[in-house]
C-alpha cells in the first residue's frame, strides 16, 4: 500500500511535483528580476521631474506621518496622485534612516520585479503548458523600457505589478470566483497609485475581454460582489479626501490632473496619435523583432484565451493612450506586459525545436523569418559601430568619463552577432541566447552613469544642491533658471523658485533675508559684486543678502501645476 501511494503514477506526488516547479520557476524569475532591478539604484541622481517630486512628497510623509492621508508638497496640498506609492517610499526612508536615491527608487524597483513572476502566473493562467509563460517572463524582463522605468521613484513599477495582479486575478476568476475580491483589491490598489480613471480605462478593457472570452462572468452576482467588496477602500480615500478638500479635491484631482489629460494636453505634453508606436520603435529594440511574428501568431490563434487578451487589452489600450490629449513616453507601459505574453509563444516554438533533434521525422531547424537575420545583422554593426566609436576615444581622445559605455556596448555587439549567427545557421538557441546575452547587457548598462539619460539634458543638481545647503540658513531661494526643478528642491528640502530678470531685481532688493542662484549673465544684469557671492559652483553664482527683516518663504507653485504622470 506504502509502494502504491508512494509510486510514480500517484496523482498527488505529481501535483505536488508541479505545485513545487511552479513556484521554483516564479522564485528563479524574481531572483533575476531583483538582480536586475535593484543594480546601482544610488549611482545617479533623482531625475525631474517625477522622481524629484515623489521623492518629496514621500519625505514630508516621512517627516510628519500624520500628514499620509493627505500629504504635501513644500507644505502645500499635493492633490496631484494618491499617496500609496509616496508611503511606500517613505516607510523605506523610515528603514534606512535617510531619504535618498536608494531609498526612494527601492519601493518601485521591489514592486516591478514581482511584476515578472505575476506575468508568469498570468502565462500560466493561459496556456496548458510552461514553456510560453517562462518565455513571455523572460522577455518582459528584458525589455529595456520596463527595467528603466521600473528602477525609477516613479509610479509606474508599481502599476506594472498592480496591472498584472489585477490580469491574474481577472483570468483566475474564470474558474474560481472567490478572486473576484483579489480583482477589485487589484482596482483599490492601481487607484490609489494612479487614480480611478486608470481604474475606469483597465476595467473597461477586463469587460471587453469578459464579453469575448467568459461573458457568463459578467451574470453572475458573485463576481460582482467581490469587485464591490475589493474596491471599498478606494471609495473610502476618495470619500476622505472629499470630506478633507472639499470641491478643491474634485476640480484638482479628478478634473485637471485625470481627466483633462484625455482631451487635452495637460503643461503642453502633445504629440500626434503615432506618439506611442514611434516610442515602441524608439526603445523596444530588439526584442521588438520578434513582434511581428508575434502579432501574426496572435491573429491566428484569436479563438484561443491567450490570443483574446492581447488582441483585446493590447488593441484597446494603445489605442486609448494614443488618442489622449496629453502624451508622456511612461503611458505605454501597461502594454510592455501584453507584447511580452505575444512573444512567449513565439520563443516557446523555436525552442520546442531542441526536442524534436531525436525524431528523425521532423525538421529539427527552425526557419527564421528572413528579416530577422537582416534586422540584426544591421544593429550588430550598429553596436560594433559605437564599441569602436568608444574604444577610440578612450584610445585618442582620452575621454575617460565614456569608459563606463564600454561593457554595454560590447555586450550588446555580442549578443547581437551571436544571435545573427545562430538565425543564419537555423540553431535552435536563439531565445536562450538572446535572452541571457541581453540581461547581462542590460546588468552593464544599468552600471553606468548614463541609465538615466535625461540628466544630460541639464546642470547637475547635486553640487548646486550643496552648495545652497552649505551657504544658506533656510532663507528662500530664486533662480534665473527658466524652470524650476523638483529634483533641485528635494536634494535642498525647499523650493527653488524659477524668477523672471524683473523679479529677481525685487526679490533682491527686499527688506527680508533673500538667496539668489543664478547664472553669469543674470549676475551681471542685476550688478551685484563680489561680496554679495557666497558659493560658486561650475555653472551658478549663489548670491545673499541677510535683509532687515524675518526669513520669509518662496512663493510656492501652484498645487498640481507641478508635471507629474
Amino acid at each position: 500500500m506504502l509502494s502504491s501511494l508512494s509510486g510514480p503514477m500517484n496523482p498527488l506526488l505529481h501535483v505536488r511535483r508541479r505545485s513545487n516547479l511552479e513556484w521554483f520557476c516564479a522564485l528563479t524569475l524574481l531572483i533575476s528580476a531583483l538582480t536586475l532591478f535593484l543594480t546601482n539604484l544610488g549611482l545617479v541622481a533623482l531625475r525631474d521631474w517625477d522622481e524629484g517630486i515623489v521623492a518629496q512628497v514621500a519625505r514630508e510623509i516621512w517627516e510628519n506621518p500624520q500628514s499620509w492621508l493627505h500629504p504635501t508638497l513644500h507644505g502645500q496640498p499635493y492633490l496631484n496622485k494618491p499617496p500609496l506609492v509616496h508611503g511606500l517610499i517613505a516607510l523605506s526612508y523610515h528603514l534606512f534612516g535617510s531619504a535618498d536615491e536608494i531609498s526612494a527608487r527601492v519601493p518601485g524597483a521591489i514592486l516591478a520585479s514581482l511584476s515578472v513572476p505575476l506575468l508568469y502566473f498570468v502565462g500560466r493562467e493561459l496556456w496548458p503548458h510552461r514553456s510560453p509563460a517562462v518565455w513571455a517572463a523572460l522577455a518582459y524582463l528584458t525589455w529595456m523600457p520596463v527595467v528603466r522605468h521600473g528602477r525609477l521613484a516613479m509610479l509606474e513599477g508599481a502599476i506594472l505589478c498592480f496591472w498584472l495582479l489585477w490580469l491574474l486575478c481577472l483570468l483566475r476568476t474564470r474558474r474560481n470566483l472567490s478572486y473576484a475580491l483579489g480583482l477589485g483589491i487589484a482596482a483599490t490598489l492601481v487607484g490609489l497609485t494612479k487614480g480611478v480613471m486608470l481604474v475606469v480605462l483597465f476595467g473597461a478593457i477586463s469587460l471587453g475581454f469578459l464579453l469575448w472570452d467568459t461573458p457568463r462572468l459578467l451574470t453572475t452576482p458573485w463576481f460582482w460582489l467581490g469587485i464591490s467588496l475589493g474596491i471599498l477602500p478606494l471609495g473610502a480615500w476618495y470619500l476622505a479626501q472629499w470630506t478633507y478638500y472639499g470641491e478643491q479635491f474634485w476640480v484638482e484631482n479628478l478634473l485637471n490632473q485625470s481627466a483633462s489629460r484625455v482631451w487635452e494636453a495637460v503643461e503642453g505634453n502633445t504629440g500626434p496619435p503615432w506618439y506611442y508606436l514611434l516610442e515602441l520603435l524608439k526603445h523596444g529594440f530588439p526584442t521588438l523583432i520578434f513582434l511581428p511574428a508575434a502579432l501574426k501568431l496572435t491573429w491566428r490563434n484569436q479563438t484561443l484565451s491567450w490570443a483574446r487578451l492581447i488582441l483585446v487589452a493590447g488593441g484597446s489600450y494603445f489605442g486609448a493612450i494614443s488618442l489622449m490629449g496629453t502624451k508622456l513616453p511612461w503611458y505605454i507601459l501597461p502594454l510592455y506586459p501584453l507584447l511580452a505574453l505575444a512573444v512567449g509563444p513565439v520563443f516557446a516554438e523555436i525552442w520546442d525545436y531542441l526536442e524534436r533533434q531525436g525524431q528523425p521525422s521532423r525538421d529539427p531547424h527552425p526557419r527564421y523569418p528572413k528579416p530577422w537575420f537582416w534586422c540584426f545583422l544591421v544593429m550588430a554593426l550598429g553596436a560594433w559601430a559605437a564599441t569602436l566609436l568608444v574604444g577610440y576615444s578612450l584610445t585618442e581622445l582620452l575621454e575617460r568619463e565614456i569608459l563606463h559605455l564600454l561593457p554595454p556596448v560590447l555586450a550588446a555587439a555580442l549578443t547581437l552577432s551571436l544571435c545573427t549567427l545562430l538565425i543564419a545557421r537555423r540553431n535552435a538557441n536563439l531565445p536562450s541566447v538572446f535572452i541571457w546575452g541581453w540581461f547581462l547587457t542590460l546588468m552593464f548598462f544599468f552600471s553606468s552613469f548614463d541609465w538615466v539619460w535625461e540628466l544630460n539634458e541639464d546642470y547637475p543638481v547635486k553640487p548646486v544642491a550643496a552648495m545652497i545647503q552649505q551657504n544658506t540658513q533656510g532663507q528662500p531661494v530664486y533662480t534665473s533658471h527658466p524652470y524650476t526643478r523638483p529634483s533641485l528642491d528635494f536634494y535642498v528640502n525647499r523650493p527653488v523658485v524659477s524668477a523672471s530678470p524683473e523679479q529677481l531685481h525685487d526679490y533682491w532688493h527686499r527688506e527680508t533675508p533673500t538667496c539668489l542662484l543664478l547664472d553669469d549673465e543674470s549676475f551681471e544684469r542685476l550688478n551685484l559684486g563680489a561680496d554679495d557671492l557666497v558659493g560658486i559652483t561650475v555653472d551658478w553664482l549663489l548670491a545673499c543678502h541677510l535683509g532687515k527683516g524675518t526669513i520669509a518663504a518662496p512663493t510656492l507653485p501652484v498645487p498640481g501645476k507641478t508635471r507629474q504622470s
